[in-house]
């Protein structure tokens, strides 16, 4: 676990996306931003026990936005610790099973754009659990001296969180903290002030906006969905160069057209562009495939058969899996 500022504490989950433990103010309450991937219940349970104590609870759970890496274990959290949790109205339809995030747009290149085509569509379902944050009031439920700020363009209804006495920023996804088109970018957690990951990104201009709004506020202390915590004139600096040259894809879906939103879901998506990859994955993989088999059937059972048998073929006292005795 690492400091943000006073009463902030960021956990990374699977060295992949990072939660947040934020005090309220008063003694022993806190509230929990965001929630991994899902199956990270169990681990950001035992971090709060040893962060506040044992049998610790939120006040809520926040999420920044809906998506899985973000909402994975809301759920499982919720019903754990008898909590509610609270996004953005705009997020509502994706958290309760009625629409779907606009599609990922593979085609705009990267490790991440890569890996993207992998990564499930539909999202659990909140239900009940998940209520709508009052869009009129810009303080943030239960902790004092925060407001809130709605940064779209990576997620329709996304959030920031801004502490102003002392320039503590939770940017969510609206930017990154780390080279987040890179996976191993990502896992290295080298800090760099960055776009959020491409692949997501629905409306180029409303992405470029919400950096454009956040780094007027010159942060001093920055944690994101992912990448490190980053402190100090780097903070601001990092992010204004960010809102000054934000790079937009060269090609792909949403880089002409965006996708368009509304309180229901998707409203209009432009056309998606031909993907060849996952043709050429499957024909290399029937390749890979074909060759093993080949291998299996011709070489790897010769030498099988040449093998000599030991002196004594009796295990006893091991174990035989696959081979392999352990």
């Amino acid at each position: 676990m690492d400091n943000v500022a006073a009463g902030v504490t960021q956990l990374r989950i699977q060295r992949f996306v990072n939660v947040y433990f934020v005090e309220t103010g008063t003694p022993g309450e806190w509230v929990l931003i965001d929630t991994g991937l899902p199956g990270s219940a169990k681990t950001i349970i035992a971090a709060a026990d040893k962060l506040f104590y044992p049998g610790s609870h939120p006040e809520a759970i926040l999420l920044t936005h809906g998506h899985l890496d973000h909402l994975g274990s809301a759920k499982e959290l919720a019903d754990h610790w008898k909590v509610p949790v609270v996004a953005h109205p705009l997020e509502l339809p994706y958290l309760t099973g009625k629409a779907l995030y606009p599609p990922r747009d593979p085609t705009v290149g990267g490790s991440l754009a890569f890996m993207s085509r992998f990564f499930p569509a539909q999202l659990p379902n909140l239900g009940d659990r998940v209520q709508g944050l009052h869009t009129d009031d810009p303080a943030v439920p239960h902790l004092m001296n925060w407001r809130w700020l709605h940064v779209p363009g990576h997620a329709p209804g996304q959030l920031a969180f801004y502490r102003e006495a002392d320039g503590t920023l939770l940017g969510g996804d609206a930017f990154a903290t780390c080279h987040h088109d890179s996976i191993a970018a990502v896992l290295l957690a080298r800090p760099k002030i960055s776009r959020a990951g491409t692949p997501f990104n629905y409306d180029w201009e409303a992405a470029r906006q919400s950096v454009q709004l956040l780094a007027a506020l010159e942060p001093k202390a920055i944690g994101c969905g992912h990448g490190p915590v980053i402190k100090g004139p780097e903070a601001a600096s990092g992010l204004r160069e960010l809102a000054n040259n934000y790079p937009v894809p060269a090609h792909g879906r949403y880089v002409k057209e965006a996708a368009r939103t509304d309180a229901s879901g998707v409203e209009h998506l432009p056309p998606a562009p031909k993907d060849k990859l996952p043709l050429q994955a499957a024909v290399l993989g029937a390749g890979i495939l074909a060759a093993g088999a080949a291998w299996f059937f011709t070489g790897g059972r010769r030498r099988a058969k040449s093998k000599p048998k030991p002196a004594n073929s009796s295990l006893t006292g091991r174990t035989y899996r696959g081979g392999v005795g352990s």
